[in-house]
């Protein structure tokens, strides 16, 4: 506060009627001197000092315990009675407990109304609102509990968590400061100061926001890392291994005695259990199918029963169903209940997985932890790894049918190799030279059947390949997959290759990458023809494939590409592979032509 403002004021003083009597020179200047050397500094560091003991608080605290330390904060500077901060929760239209202090959270309505309530008014109107006396106040409906705390007025404020992202709503939300004083007036710089402190709250709130995401990102790129780890490993992928390495990287989330991944009938009567941890004789029956009706906590995550909230046993959300007290819960069976009470399982946390809007998978996890409500970053990552656990699961499918496959293929070579040796010896057949060429074709034909069946079992070893050598083979039997597809007038534009470009890798997992490109980038081009070309060359450190075909793909099928998305599977496949050899994927758009760029690092010599 400048000089000049504080001469402001002493003059403002000095004109107000009851300042009358006092028309003495001396005792204005003293009454300057003190507000500007005394009483303002004084007060201004005290303000300062509260703004920076919310600003401080540690992000990594939960957000209830944030708000909790914010609202002691406030609550000690205004000498105030308590306070409590209620969150606008879009899905129910209603207002959540979300921290107080002192903490009475238990004592507390979870829900209250947005409309017709003091905090839904300061939420749609973000202004605050002043209730000198509560019992006077219709908008104020819960007047015992107030009476009893001791509670006579209060200042509701506005607080904003702001959004990081385009798609997303920002958080809004009050804070309630409670006076004990009736009828009491609130001082505009009383109310100013509250409003300082929620804002900078709103900074704290954010931090905690970027460390969550940060969180989430770890968490996400470790259970993706050991999923396929295990994908990409010696003797196929095995359900029961990629549980036994993602369950631990939720340990910091829940206290899981067993998680279980289902998977839902088309007509949504049925769901089987496809996977589940631990994978021991007594808790899963893979393969197991259950009738939906057999278990009410089903049909409320299939959404059946519409009806979001927090209650008695449950918290039901449009993200999860959390039953809260199996023993207690109308939603949980006779026989989940005494499955439940001898292996100590005391809440089950139900998460639907979809596909194009349609639940298609859950997962349920039967915790030690009688937990009373999720976060949304937690929820995120349990439907993280639903669905990495979905890919998982259809992987492991395609494993077990690869496996049988492969009999018979290794038959149908071997059989054909006999009949040609048979036809050698025997005297000459009519039309014996087309059946050698038949053969010759079914021969060939089956090998690499054979070949590629046993690649997906045997996944032998890491080697230095030349990538330019590899694109430039993987090129020109796309060729051929151009004549399959009765492609017209595409233009092939090859090189130029730099060589050599040494990278280690698995070779079939390489070849995989680059077919899937080259397939897509084919695909791609529209049906009056275009261009389909391919180059390779060194960029600080990284061997790069450059694949380019003529046509454009829309902003958002890019964005899914880059993330594992996009129709097909392969592409998820290749984006997970591409990760696996610590790669980078890279797609371009421009006029009229998409680039794919997948770089991997340089294998020293």
């Amino acid at each position: 506060m400048t000089c000049q403002s504080v001469k402001d004021i002493v003059h403002i003083l000095r004109e107000q009627p009851w300042a009358a009597p006092c028309r003495e020179d001396a005792f204005w200047e003293g009454l300057y001197q003190t507000l500007q050397s005394v009483l303002l500094p004084e007060f201004l560091g005290e303000v300062s000092r509260q703004v920076d003991a919310v600003m401080e608080i540690d992000p990594e605290l939960s957000e209830p315990e944030i708000l909790a330390r914010a609202t002691e904060h406030m609550v000690q500077f205004l000498e105030a009675l308590s306070a409590s901060v209620r969150i606008y929760d879009p899905n129910t239209g209603q207002m959540l407990s979300y921290g107080s202090y002192p903490f009475r959270e238990a004592s507390r309505a979870t829900y209250i109304p947005l409309e017709n309530t003091v905090a839904g008014e300061v939420v749609r109107t973000q202004r605050p609102y002043l209730v000198p006396n509560i019992f006077k106040e219709e908008r104020y409906t819960d007047k015992e509990s107030v009476s009893r705390r001791g509670a006579r007025s209060l200042i509701a404020i506005p607080f904003t968590i702001p959004r990081f992202f385009p798609y997303e709503r920002e958080t809004v939300g009050v804070i309630q400061i409670y006076f004990a004083e009736e009828d009491r007036a609130f001082p505009p710089l009383q109310i100013q100061t509250a409003e300082l402190m929620a804002r900078r709250l709103s900074f704290v709130m954010a931090r905690k926001k970027i460390l969550s995401l940060y969180w989430i990102n770890e968490k996400k790129e470790a259970i993706s890392r050991k999923v396929f780890q295990k994908i990409g490993s010696r003797g196929g992928i095995k359900m029961k291994e990629v549980f036994n390495r993602v369950i631990p990287e939720i340990a910091d989330i829940i206290n899981v005695q067993s998680c279980a991944l289902f998977s839902v009938s088309p007509d949504q009567e049925y769901v089987v259990l496809e996977a589940g941890y631990p994978e021991q004789k007594g808790y899963h029956g893979i393969g197991k199918t259950f009738s939906v009706k057999s278990e009410p906590a089903f049909e409320l995550v299939l959404g059946r029963e519409v009806a979001y909230g927090d209650f008695d046993y449950e918290v039901v959300t449009p993200s999860y169903v959390l039953i809260v007290d199996p023993q207690k819960s109308e939603k949980i069976s006779s026989n989940l209940k005494r499955l439940a009470a001898a292996r100590n399982i005391n809440s089950i946390l139900y998460v639907p997985l979809k596909s194009e809007e349609e639940i298609t998978h859950f997962l349920t996890f039967d915790a030690l932890d009688q937990r009373k409500r999720y976060s949304e970053w937690e929820i995120e990552i349990f439907l993280f790894l639903g669905r990495e656990l979905m890919h998982a699961q259809r992987m492991e499918q395609l494993d077990d049918t690869l496996h049988d496959f492969k009999n018979p293929a290794i038959a149908i070579a071997g059989f054909a190799r006999r009949l040609k040796n048979l036809l050698e010896k025997e005297p000459v057949l009519q039309e014996k030279t087309a059946i050698r060429n038949y053969l010759d074709i079914l021969v060939n034909e089956t090998t690499r059947l054979q070949e590629m069946a046993l690649s997906i079992h045997r996944s032998g070893q890491e080697e230095v390949v030349d990538l330019s050598g590899v694109v430039q083979r993987r090129f020109e039997i796309n060729k051929e997959a151009i004549r399959e597809m009765f492609k017209a007038n595409v233009e092939l534009k090859e090189g130029p290759y730099q060589e050599p470009l040494p990278v280690r890798c698995y070779p079939i997992q390489l070849e995989r990458i680059l077919d899937n490109l080259l397939n897509n980038a084919t695909k791609a081009i529209p049906l009056k023809g275009g261009v389909l070309a391919a180059r390779t060359y060194a960029d600080e450190g990284w061997a790069c494939a450059e694949i380019s075909n003529t046509g454009q793909i829309p902003e958002e099928e890019r964005k899914k590409l880059l993330e594992g998305g996009g129709e097909g599977r392969g592409g998820y496949i290749t984006y997970r592979l591409i990760r696996l050899m610590n790669g980078r994927l890279e797609v371009k758009v421009e006029k009229d032509s998409t680039t794919t760029i997948v770089r991997f690092p340089i294998a020293a010599a």
